[in-house]
């Protein structure tokens, strides 16, 4: 039977593999699924893993505190070798545009191993925006001799770039899957929504939630100032809604996050630890807007019907932009605060950013996915 190893390492990564690998338990009678995690996030990644109940085989346990792409690249092909040796894989599935993902697929080439990229595709063709993830993803797929395009548009992006259409397929997002696996099991368990509503009993029903995420290396400085200068300002001018940011745990963001608002925390801004998938995808569903630097939020919002404002210069998924359910607003404190503002007060506007489809999948890309290893492998 073929050997299927899936690498990935943070928890993103784990999220949006996590279908993958339970379609690929489905098939254990026609083919091997092996698991290996590098653990570039550790406790953030553990919290996935045990959500989706996936035991890793191997775990390379690399997570350093203050690490940079380079000692984790090192890390990840040296901790691979021992793997790749071992398994001796037909094929390994790689995730994205991680560290871990880049650094896996060097490591699959010079072991002569086939490489399957899910979520292929995506570019903003600024190697820089975001940093790393750019070039991670551009490595990941002129290795790559797969590749699981969430969209056309991803598809495009490849043929660009010389890619052979026939090793190309278009499968949706595998994010989309995750989050429909997330909420039945939030909807079927009055346990799991009750002990998630006492978690969040500080928040007042009768005020809109705004849900802020942030963590991309190239908002690490001036970014992070700013957006914190934003939302404080936000706060103040709209005492009527709520802010809720769970921060990150690199001291990168926390620090400007904790000087910045700390001192506002209790009134309408709630600053928490990182929270688990399924509480998170509580909160999404709960919230009013998303206001976000983050990649796979863009994909699991249109599904929520929520608005997602992006704090970047660009996105490579540019889908979302198009249908109107996500806006670019960069990190300058005007554009953050009018465009917070302009969703809180103009009914006609967010009634326009809600009413589009999602463009990223039907949550069936797992499944097309591993029946396309199916039909490569002849199973």
């Amino acid at each position: 039977m073929p050997k299927i190893l899936s690498i990935f390492g943070t928890r993103p990564e784990a999220i949006k593999m996590a279908p993958v690998i339970k379609e690929l338990e489905k098939r254990r009678n026609d083919l091997t699924s092996i698991v290996c995690v590098t653990a570039q996030h550790r406790e953030m990644l553990d919290q996935v893993l045990s959500t989706f109940k996936i035991r890793p085989d191997y775990d390379l346990d690399i997570m350093e505190s203050g690490q940079d792409p380079l000692q984790i690249t090192c890390a990840v092909l040296t901790g691979l070798r021992s793997v790749l040796q071992e398994t001796r894989p037909d094929l390994v599935l790689v995730h994205g545009d991680t560290t871990t993902t880049m650094a896996a697929a060097l490591a699959s080439f010079y072991f002569r191993t086939q490489v399957g990229h899910v979520e292929a595709g995506l570019r903003t063709k600024n190697k820089f925006a975001p940093y790393p993830e750019e070039m991670n993803r551009r490595v990941a797929g002129a290795i790559a001799d797969l590749h699981f395009a969430p969209t056309p548009g991803a598809r495009q992006n490849l043929i660009e770039e010389a890619v052979d259409p026939k090793t190309i397929y278009v499968t949706g997002n595998t994010v989309v899957d995750a989050l429909f696996a997330a909420l039945a099991i939030i909807e079927e368990d009055p346990g799991i929504r009750d002990r998630f509503s006492e978690q969040f009993s500080y928040l007042n029903p009768e005020k809109k939630l705004i849900l802020v995420t942030g963590h991309r290396r190239e908002n690490f400085g001036e970014g992070f100032e700013n957006i914190c200068r934003a939302l404080a300002e936000v706060a103040a001018i709209h005492p009527e809604v709520q802010i809720l940011y769970p921060v990150h745990l690199n001291p990168n963001v926390c620090r400007p996050v904790r000087k910045t608002l700390g001192n506002m925390e209790g009134a309408n801004i709630f600053l928490i630890d990182p929270v688990e998938y399924l509480p998170f995808v509580y909160l999404m569903n709960r919230s009013y807007m998303i206001v976000t630097d983050s990649g796979g939020i863009q994909e699991e919002a249109p599904s929520l019907g929520k608005p997602v404002l992006v704090m970047r210069d660009v996105t490579e998924r540019p889908e979302g932009v198009q249908a109107g359910i996500v806006k670019v607003i960069g990190t300058k404190v005007r554009e953050i605060c009018s465009s917070i503002s302009r969703l809180i007060s103009d009914a006609a506007f967010y009634k326009q950013m809600t009413s589009s489809r999602n463009p990223y999948g039907d949550g069936k890309a797992a499944q097309r996915i591993v029946d396309i290893i199916h039909e490569i492998f002849k199973i």
